[in-house]
């Protein structure tokens, strides 16, 4: 019976060349996000804290070799680090998108505070001054019903704690 390894190298050396890219692509990405995540960079060991994954496997998975990683810890690390898209560490077209998504993120968070976010949307986005309008009075909505529900929540916390 034929294989079909579609070009990917023959037998066990391509896959084999192909887990140790693999596994070098996933430690530079996780190097990355956390030497430049949008709350600051990070330790191993504060990622470790944040996402109960050994500081040895983190380091282990940042050297130059890489190192097998299972499922459950590349979901902690990028769960722990605010990426639902575990993807992020393996496709390189995942890890450059989410990137442009969280480098816009940290723009839209520094525009708010000097209180230029309607330019900022318009220019990064192309859309016009009514849908950036728009944009910018739902983004105000959603944040102020998320603050007004926060303050319910520990309001109610703090009445069954008396």
């Amino acid at each position: 019976m034929a294989s079909d390894n579609n070009g990917a190298g023959s037998g066990t050396e391509g896959v084999s060349d192909r887990l140790n890219v693999t596994r070098s692509a996933v430690g530079e990405r996780l190097r990355h996000i956390r030497e430049h995540h949008p709350e600051g960079a990070m330790t191993r060991a504060e990622l470790a804290e944040r996402s109960g994954v050994s500081l040895r496997t983190i380091a282990a998975l940042e050297s130059a070799e890489g190192a097998n990683v299972q499922v459950d810890t590349l979901i902690k690390l990028t769960h722990s680090l605010g990426i639902r898209r575990v993807a992020y560490l393996l496709d390189a077209d995942v890890f450059a998108q989410v990137n442009r998504e969280l480098a816009l993120s940290v723009q839209l968070r520094e525009a708010r505070v000097a209180g230029v976010e309607a330019v900022l949307l318009r220019n990064s986005t192309g859309i016009s001054d009514d849908a950036a309008s728009t944009l910018n009075n739902l983004l105000d909505a959603i944040v102020g019903a998320a603050r007004q529900a926060k303050g319910k929540l520990q309001g109610d916390a703090s009445d069954t704690g008396r």
